[in-house]
């Protein structure tokens, strides 16, 4: 066993996908996707975000808590390649490593007082699940985090949308005018398994406290039911 390093959750995010399934598996693809950064409180202090607001991106630091004490692999499937192919874990972003840390760059859209939260920073683009703990927060620094000339692998290209979205007028009026983009920007980018590809098969995920249920067929993906969940 390694040093036992210890770490303090300093906030948790507040957002619209309560379990896995549909969350986009990079930050940034879906920058409809809105959410708030909310300080546990001991660490609600407005003068700890002093200056932040001059920085329109910030690097989340934090847990992938639903795979806690789950272990780790050393080769893993990324979806990336259809889940087939193995790849070292230190070669991809699975959650299933030594430590179960993640990182994503999200845009910052505000930094805001809430009367009961306190501080808060509204951010867009993020890729966790409501409740993950944060660790740590730091500014995005352009100069310093871009590498234009950086090769990125068999992941050197982003995964772009590639389902057209269809809602029934009916059903589009069961979901908030405001997290219409999102969803759509989330179902478009195809959240299913790499490996199934099944046009009868009817997938369901939760977002924004709705479940959601959809199939594909070829690039084309109809949402057949919406209803809040209870």
């Amino acid at each position: 066993m390694g040093e036992v390093v210890p770490l303090q959750v300093i906030a948790r995010l507040r957002g619209d996908f309560e379990e896995k399934f549909g969350i986009p598996r990079q930050s940034g693809l879906v920058e409809e996707v809105e959410s708030l950064v909310v300080f546990e409180p001991g660490f609600r202090r407005p003068e700890a975000l002093r200056g932040l607001e001059g920085f329109s991106h910030v690097w989340l630091i934090w847990e992938f808590s639903q795979v806690e004490g789950a272990g780790w692999s050393p080769t893993v499937r990324p979806p990336r390649l259809g889940g087939n192919a193995r790849m070292g874990v230190f070669a991809t972003r699975s959650p299933f490593r030594p430590n179960p840390i993640g990182l994503s760059c999200v845009a910052l859209a505000g930094v805001e007082h809430h009367r009961e939260l306190g501080p808060v920073l509204r951010v867009r683009g993020a890729d966790l699940m409501d409740g993950t703990p944060i660790f740590d927060i730091k500014p995005y620094l352009p100069y310093a985090d871009c590498r234009p000339e950086a090769v990125g692998g068999f992941a050197s290209a982003p995964k772009r949308a590639t389902l057209q979205v269809e809602i029934p007028p009916g059903l589009l009026e069961q979901i908030p005018a405001q997290k219409r983009a999102a969803l759509v920007g989330v179902l478009a980018q195809d959240p299913r398994p790499a490996y199934q590809q099944d046009p009868v098969r009817v997938y369901g995920m939760a977002f924004a406290g709705l479940q959601v249920r959809f199939r594909v067929d070829g690039a084309l993906l109809h949402v057949v039911e919406v209803e809040p969940i209870l």
